[in-house]
Parts: structure tokens; sequence; C-alpha cells
């Protein structure tokens, strides 16, 4: 392994610079977790460490200066036949971590003093209760739609093993769900199961327009405002962006079964509007919206990322640190996600699946979006006519092979050189395949969005 120091790494020739590294385990803790090798010298050079018991015991030992405690992975690791100490640990959950007094954080490669004012928000962003676990007195169990609130209890018992009778009082699910306290509505609760929660909170909306063109400036097809709990709100955008984008539908050549296919992946929609409603800033009057463009599709929620949650964490392996952790685990239990901070991964997969550009994420203000660009699939599915036999077999033809020149395309389709090259001509003007190479080097491959474009029966002129 390559060892270097980074925003997560730091290294240290010997034990006799314990003192050093306690900072940088504080460090951690306070922003994003890391690790510190003993035996490792700052440039990267593998020296050893001594890795016995007595060693061992004096790093957990001092590690106990750290307060509020911590418990890190403390192991052994052999490189170059050399003995190394990993100290690991994990962002903390208690912030602010002291070392003597003194909290530290991690910039770059350094451990810094966190300053008194960023000390203050610190503390008091620690202790400031999620807004979905705030009680809201002025609604009550009256308020509370039993049939939605025993189907969710239905889900919960088949999707996750959740152990509850369904039979339940509407007051002992909620309890035991944590969305009641001491005989009083949550927040979550009110968004989750009440009749109208925007009677409690009108911005819990979800504002919906198909425009004409590619920006908000064109006229508006249709618009919808959604209202209702969550699980509602979820069901309706859901409905009013498929009633919005184009699908196109074929009978496939050797099932002859029909089938459809959406310009925006479905699991990338889904996944999009579950995120937006559930991790969005309550506290803020807005709404979460979509906006469904010609050629792209834009969902916003009220609500910058989570501290320490950065675009670049999103397109990878990442944790999540759900704004509403009430509403999150109500919808782990229905299956609506399935791990927190595996969303965004979804999106890019289903994308990535079907061809099409990675969502583009980011910030706008106080808000965050997500943009979707349409598959160029459907401008072909909805026109098949435009490609004539032979060249739906070159399509097929290279979904099982990387390129194919002019001179193959005649032989394996029984035509001209001259219809070849007219042929792969109209296919990359349709924007299908894509010319490489020149002179005698001259080959077409598939443009990767369209390996999903199927085999269809009817089409072409026979040709």
């Amino acid at each position: 392994m390559f060892y270097e120091e980074s925003e997560h790494i730091e290294l240290k020739k010997s034990i006799n610079r314990l003192p050093d590294a306690l900072k940088s385990i504080c460090a951690f803790c306070n922003h994003r977790g890391g690790s510190v090798f003993f035996g490792v010298t700052s440039s990267g050079e593998i020296k050893g460490v001594d890795v016995s018991d007595k060693v061992l015991l004096k790093i957990s030992q001092q590690i106990n200066r750290i307060r509020p405690e911590i418990t890190p992975e403390i192991r052994e690791i052999n490189e170059d036949g050399k003995s190394l100490i990993e100290v690991k640990v994990l962002e903390g959950n208690n912030k602010p971590y002291f070392l003597n007094g003194i909290a530290y954080i991690r910039v770059g490669t350094e451990d810094k003093l966190i300053p008194p004012d960023e000390l203050k928000r610190i503390i008091i962003e620690e202790n400031r209760e999620n807004w979905d676990e705030e009680i809201k007195t002025t609604a009550n169990f009256d308020e509370i739609d039993k049939d939605t609130l025993d189907e969710f209890l239905i889900r919960a018992r088949e999707s996750r093993n959740f152990d509850i009778d369904v039979k339940v009082t509407v007051e002992d699910a909620l309890e035991r769900l944590a969305l009641s306290k001491n005989g009083l509505l949550t927040n979550a609760a009110v968004l989750l199961f009440t009749r109208d929660p925007q009677k409690f909170f009108p911005q819990a909306q979800v504002r919906c327009a198909k425009f004409k063109g590619n920006d908000i400036t064109q006229p508006f097809i249709d618009m919808a405002v959604i209202d209702g709990n969550i699980w509602e709100q979820i069901a309706e955008t859901e409905k009013f962006i498929l009633s919005n984008i184009k699908r196109a539908a074929w009978f496939e050549t050797e099932k002859m079964e029909r089938t459809e296919h959406f310009e925006y992946p479905f699991e990338a929609i889904r996944e999009a509007i579950i995120n937006a409603i559930c991790h969005r800033d309550y506290r803020s009057s807005g709404n979460v919206q979509i906006r469904i463009f010609d050629n792209s599709m834009e969902i916003w929620n009220p609500g910058k990322l989570p501290e320490g949650m950065t675009i670049g964490l999103l397109k990878g392996n990442h944790t999540s640190k759900p704004r509403n952790k009430l509403i999150a685990q109500s919808l782990f239990l229905t299956k609506y996600i399935e791990q927190w901070g595996s969303g965004t991964n979804k999106m890019i997969e289903a994308c990535v699946n079907e061809g099409l550009p990675e969502p583009d994420f980011n910030e706008v203000g106080d808000d965050f979006r997500v943009i979707l660009t349409r598959s160029r699939v459907n401008e072909i599915l909805e026109n098949p006519d435009l490609i004539n036999n032979r060249q739906w077999k070159a399509i097929d033809y290279l979904k099982s092979n990387d390129i194919i020149t002019s001179i193959e395309y005649a032989e394996l389709f029984n035509c001209s050189h001259r219809t070849a090259r007219m042929d792969l001509k109209g296919l990359v003007d349709l924007g299908i395949f894509e010319k490489k190479g020149k002179g005698n080097q001259i080959h077409y491959i598939l443009i990767r969005s369209y390996r999903q474009l199927p085999a269809i029966a009817g089409n072409g002129d026979g040709n």
C-alpha cells in the first residue's frame, strides 16, 4: 500500500510521536474520520514499529484523554515484512471533541484549533433538536389517518420484519416509532400520517411544472401543486412526471410483447423525488420543485448539503447524514430507501446503465438541485422507420462487437459497398454511430446510450 498524508491519513514514524497523533485523532473525530499509521515516515517510507501489548495499551490509555470518550479501532498491519499500527476513528456523533480541553479539526493535512465562533456553532448545531423530532403542539392524535398508519405497519412488517402488532393503537404505534413524545405528535408524525399536513406546515408541498422549451421563462404546459402526506406526495409526484415525459412503446422481436421506455430512467426519477422530500429543510418556507423541460428535468429541494458533505462525496461511497432522521427511518422501514447514503449512487447507476450522462448534483443559493438529461433513445423509438432493417441489424451487431467497417457491413447484410456507406452515414447523422479513424482505418462504434435500444419487429423498409 502507498501511504501519503491527506485529509483522512496521518503518518507517524514511531510511537514517540503519540502526543501529536492524539491531536490528529481528535481532529478526525471533529471532521470526517481518518487513520493514524505508526511506523511510516511523513514521506511514506515504511519503517515499522514494535507492536507489543504494552505499546497497544499505551496508545489506548492515551486516547482516553480525548473527551467525549471515543472507541477507535487499533490494529496491527504487516507491510513489506514490517509491523505497523493503525488507529482508525470514525467521524464523531457527539461533537465537539477535545484533547486536554482543546478542540482540533482536520484541514487538509493539518490539525488546526477550532476557532471560538466555529466551536460555538458546532455546539449549537449538535445540541439542536432535528426539526422532524420537534413536537407540534397544535396537532393531536385525532388528526392521524389510521388507514395510512395501518398500511404503513403492514408494509414495515413485510419489508423489514418490523416487530409490531398491526392491531396496536395509534398512540402505541407512534410511540414505538419514536414519532410521539409524552403523548404529543412530532413534526415527522404530522407529515407522515395526518390527513392534512399542510394545515400545520403549508411549505410541505411539491410544485411541479412541465415547460415548453428548456428554461422557466417559457410558458408551462402543465402544472400541479401537490399536497397530502409524504406517501401521497411521492406517489402523486411520480404520476405527474410520468404523465409529462415521453414514453415509447414497441413489440420486441423475440418476445412479441409490448415494452415501454421512458426518456428518463424511472429509478433515477423515483430516487430523486424521495431524496428531495425526505431530506429537504422543512424550516425553509420553500417547496420541493419539479421542473420538466424539453431536454432535461430538474428536482429542487430547500436546504444545502449537511455539514461535512460535498458534491464529490455524493458520487462515491459515503455515509448519509439525514436532515430528518425520523422521516428517513420510516421510509427505510417501508423500503422506499434501502441504505442511507445510497440514493445518489442509485441515480448515477440508473443513468449510466442507460448510457445517459450522470446526474448533475449542485447547490444553487440555499437549495439543492438534481439535473437529469433526457435519453435520445426515445427519439428513435418514436420514429423507428427512420432506420431500415439493415441498420437495425447493425445496431444489434455492435451490441456484442466493438466495431464495424463498411466492408463488414456490406458482407454481413448482403448489400453494395455504396449502400453500406450510405447506411452507416445515416446512422452517424442520427447520432447512433460514431465514425472513427481515417482512410483504410475508418470504422464505426455504437454510441453508449443506444446499447439500450431494443430489437424492434416490423420496422424499416425491408431492404
